[in-house]
């Protein structure tokens, strides 16, 4: 009969392997989360910008402010794609007092994008929305 010291450690042994696992499953799922963020975030800024031309500061605020928390140093490379892409276009504006402002402007083909973005993730997200609520 094993003595209350090695079913003592088989069991913390048990709990650690337990925690580990659970751990590990919340990290894998952090994971998908962050790539169905980064996936949405595009058009999440596409949609900011429709409203009208914004810097990337202004941008990361009104984000922030709608609950999608992102770093300010995340937006200047998606920005950057984004106008590589066609779907918004930058220009500088001088200010009166601090340094000038890179100013982005949504494009046709960045409506268009975002258009069928809207339409796409309605689909999806009543699916997923449907499954995850049923079964």
């Amino acid at each position: 009969m094993p003595s209350g010291r090695v079913s003592g450690l088989v069991f913390s042994i048990a709990i650690y392997l337990v925690l580990k696992g659970i751990w590990l499953y919340t990290v894998s799922m952090s994971r998908q989360f962050i790539q169905i963020k980064k996936g949405a975030l595009e058009f999440c800024v596409l949609a900011v910008i429709e409203t009208g031309e914004k810097y990337g500061y202004e941008i990361v605020k009104l984000l922030t402010q709608k609950g999608l928390t992102i770093q300010e140093g995340t937006i200047y490379p998606l920005l950057a794609r984004l106008k590589r892409e066609g779907y918004v276009e930058a220009y500088w504006q001088e200010r009166d007092q601090g340094v000038p402002r890179k100013y982005y402007a949504i494009t046709a083909e960045g409506k268009a994008a975002l258009e069928e973005f809207r339409v796409a993730w309605a689909d999806f997200s009543q699916a997923v929305n449907s499954i995850i609520k049923e079964g």
